[in-house]
């Protein structure tokens, strides 16, 4: 914060992890900061800033970074994918974030899943619960040629491919881009997902459909500035 309070700017953009008011800029019940059940953050922060402040949830500015500053230019609906210890999804619909109630929109987390829930498999918390190691270091146990944990990552995929199969029947977004720690290690799941998507029952649709890592370094804090920027 520091860094940048040194300089002018003109208004603050802020993803955070839960359930937002998004034009109260109230952030509610956030699971990792347990204490903050609902707090004015938008009202503080303008007070301390003078400035006009925006709130959303973290993965809906993934999404809107990736819309107007990365490869999401050329879509009009996509679908951005954060992949860490958790799982998240932000939407654009006719080039337009789509935030819903509460910003809550594409919240798949709890979405009931094999055992447990969509999260449990597609985020990082499969190779903790599944295998008892961290991904980081399957994923370089996996690129320097351990067969085992390659077999470990195309399994990730297979879920992943799931996921994004209930996001093609429900939005059918012309893409999907991955985002977080884990999406660093698509080549190595992408193969699994590519093959649970073969059974997606309208060729057509799969095969229009673009999914890739994105490429474009601090994709949310751009996000952020797009969301200030009122797009």
């Amino acid at each position: 914060m520091n860094t940048f309070v040194k300089h002018r700017f003109e208004s603050v953009g802020i993803g955070v992890p839960g359930l937002v008011d998004d034009k109260t800029g109230i952030v509610y019940d956030l699971t990792n900061i347990p204490s903050w059940q609902e707090v004015p953050l938008k009202d503080r922060l303008e007070e301390h800033f003078q400035v006009p402040v925006r709130v959303t949830n973290d993965a809906n500015m993934f999404a809107l970074g990736e819309k107007t500053f990365g490869a999401g230019k050329e879509y009009d609906n996509l679908v951005g994918i954060t992949l860490g210890s958790g799982f998240g999804a932000g939407l654009v619909i006719d080039s337009r974030m789509y935030a819903g109630t509460l910003s809550s929109a594409g919240e798949m987390a709890d979405i009931p899943y094999l055992d447990k829930t969509i999260e449990d498999y597609c985020s990082g918390k499969f190779f903790r619960q599944q295998y008892d190691m961290e991904g980081v270091k399957l994923s370089k146990m996996a690129a320097a040629g351990d067969e085992n944990a390659q077999r470990i990552f195309y399994e990730f995929g297979t879920h992943e491919g799931a996921a994004i199969r209930i996001i093609m029947n429900i939005l059918s977004p012309q893409a999907v881009f991955l985002g977080g720690s884990v999406s660093k290690s698509f080549s190595l799941f992408e193969q699994g997902m590519l093959d649970k998507l073969k059974d997606y029952p309208f060729e057509r649709v799969r095969n229009k459909i673009h999914i890739a890592p994105s490429k474009t370094p601090n994709i949310s804090i751009l996000g952020a500035a797009a969301l200030v920027d009122g797009k």
